[in-house]
């Protein structure tokens, strides 16, 4: 088995490349001066491609070219958000993903200081790239869809990849490759000095006025810190957690385990592995599977195909271009102006098609000669066998697995996410706020809360729960308001409309009508006029 750090993109040595990165900061944009001079300018040879002193070289160059762009940018605007009483915060950001790296940044360049992000996760594992994501690329075309570099181009995935690399290897990519994604958050976390609190827990919120109590635990010790708004970007896992199937619920836990967990591999080889679901997470977790060595691994689907994006060697014919309203990508950010009842069937239809498959990730598996598709069966009636075994029925058929896997994707119920215990209730869900037409009814779209042009929460009642407001659902919850899955890659594009929506509150937020009338009649007192007092020709006499 080829290991994905062998591949271009992660020969890098990652020490040296981000010592140099964090030598920047944003908020002076002083980069330290680069010293070495170009090939060129020495009449040396350039070094040989990868090698050591090649990565070097693009190395600096990274850093110098960064930290010139970053000088031109300015520093960041100063604080304009006026003092709150009681509050710790201006804005608190739950994960650092590339989502709250990127908010985080934004507000910054908006002028609005006080911002913390904290990750429950430890430095490097924030996000997904690292851990429970198992694609070799990302699933979004590399140049879909803006960045964290919030119009920086210069803090591009683009620009970091083909300093490094070269434009030929950008170009030559099919999709931007998942480790490479990671190394390009670490270093933009870096070179924009973005602060995390890593290993700190939202373990509730709890209202006060119109202020935000976060409990929080870091390290086993709780906290409480206050904030005015708070933006929970923490990914699909934070709108209710993985949806698992009812054939698995009796089962123990050492027999299963959902895609979005850690998946057992070291344990696997030589073994049966059973996969519920073939979307994409599902072919990504056969993947391993078979490259871990196991014998066999069994898909099961309960549709009779399997819907994948991407261009086979024999690719039968793909359906039309969407219309405007199904969310052109150069639009993406306008899908929530569209009337309830187009989000409405657009989530259906969503929900009808499944995600599509990669064309790359769905080879991977079926590359193997042991992996087997059961397309419309599904598992029923598992059970604990001998030897530590599940036996299961798919299609009338009983057989026996090592180990299941679920690839179901996740839930949106927020009543389900521990941190929202206090207040779930109060939040306005589609279902309070829109009544299907008959036939196009469903439960699932009635739990996704019905949020604000700012993915703010409403409350559910006319009056009260007003706190609601200030607590900003950047996450899976906020796909059927926006139409595309908030949190993922392309959800990006809508991050200037949740800036301006935070910066517009804390704005209002901020004004002060007594004083303002105070600075607008206070008398204007003219400015001394002693820089311009020789030029002056005489004094016009007063007009009678």
């Amino acid at each position: 088995m080829t290991d994905e750090r062998d591949d271009a993109s992660s020969r890098i040595d990652r020490r040296r490349l981000f010592r140099g990165a964090a030598a920047l900061a944003v908020g002076g944009f002083g980069a330290r001066a680069v010293l070495a001079q170009t090939p060129s300018e020495t009449g040396r040879a350039s070094p040989a491609p990868g090698s050591p002193d090649a990565e070097l070289a693009a190395s600096k160059e990274l850093d110098e070219q960064t930290g010139r762009v970053l000088r031109w940018a300015g520093r960041d605007p100063a604080d304009w958000v006026r003092a709150r009483a009681g509050a710790d915060h201006n804005v608190v950001i739950v994960g650092a993903g590339h989502s709250g790296l990127s908010i985080s940044y934004a507000l910054r360049r908006k002028g609005v200081g006080k911002v913390d992000v904290i990750d429950r996760a430890g430095p490097g594992q924030a996000g997904i790239w690292r851990t429970v994501a198992r694609m070799h690329q990302l699933r979004t075309p590399k140049t879909m869809a803006p960045g964290p570099e919030g119009g920086n181009v210069a803090l591009s995935f683009r620009a970091w990849y083909e300093t490094l690399h070269g434009p030929a290897a950008f170009d030559a990519l099919d999709r931007i490759p998942r480790l490479a994604w990671a190394d390009y958050l670490t270093w933009f976390q870096q070179v924009t000095d973005t602060k995390v609190r890593y290993g700190t827990r939202l373990v509730e919120i709890e209202p006060q006025g119109d202020l935000l109590r976060l409990h929080l635990e870091s390290g086993g010790v709780a906290r409480v810190e206050t904030t005015r708004k708070l933006v929970l970007a923490n990914g699909y896992g934070g709108a209710g957690g993985p949806e698992i199937p009812d054939v698995l619920r009796g089962l123990p836990t050492k027999v299963w385990t959902h895609s979005t967990g850690e998946i057992p591999l070291d344990t696997l080889r030589g073994k049966v592995v059973g996969i519920i679901g073939a979307g994409s997470n599902a072919f990504d977790a056969a993947g391993v599977s078979l490259e871990a060595g196991a014998a066999e691994v069994h898909m099961f689907n309960r549709r009779p195909y399997v819907e994948y994006q991407g261009q086979p060697a024999l690719a039968p014919p793909r359906p039309p271009v969407p219309p405007v309203d199904r969310g052109y990508p150069n639009v993406l950010e306008l899908s929530y102006e569209l009337p309830d009842a187009m989000r409405w069937r657009n989530f259906l239809l969503g929900e009808r098609r499944v995600a599509s498959v990669p064309i790359d990730s769905l080879e991977r598996a079926v590359a193997f000669k042991n992996f087997h598709i059961y397309l419309s069966t599904s598992l029923t009636d598992a059970a604990l066998a001998g030897n530590g075994k599940v036996t299961a029925k798919a299609g009338g058929k009983t057989m026996r697995f090592d180990h299941l896997i679920a690839g179901t994707g996740y839930r949106i119920d927020l009543a389900a996410q521990p941190e929202l215990a206090r207040i779930h209730d109060k939040i306005a869900l589609w279902s309070d706020r829109y009544k299907p037409a008959a036939g196009e009814e469903n439960a699932g779209g009635g739990r996704h809360p019905y949020l604000g042009a700012g993915f703010e929460f409403l409350p559910r009642e006319p009056t009260g729960a007003e706190y609601l407001r200030n607590i900003h659902c950047f996450n899976l919850a906020g796909e059927l308001s926006f139409g595309i899955p908030v949190g993922d890659v392309p959800s990006m594009v809508d991050h200037p409309r949740l800036v301006s929506a935070i910066a517009r509150d804390l704005y209002l937020d901020s004004l002060d009508a007594a004083a303002h009338e105070r600075y607008i009649n206070a008398p204007l007192v003219p400015s001394d006029p002693a820089p311009y007092q020789r030029a002056v020709e005489g004094q016009a006499k007063a007009v009678a």
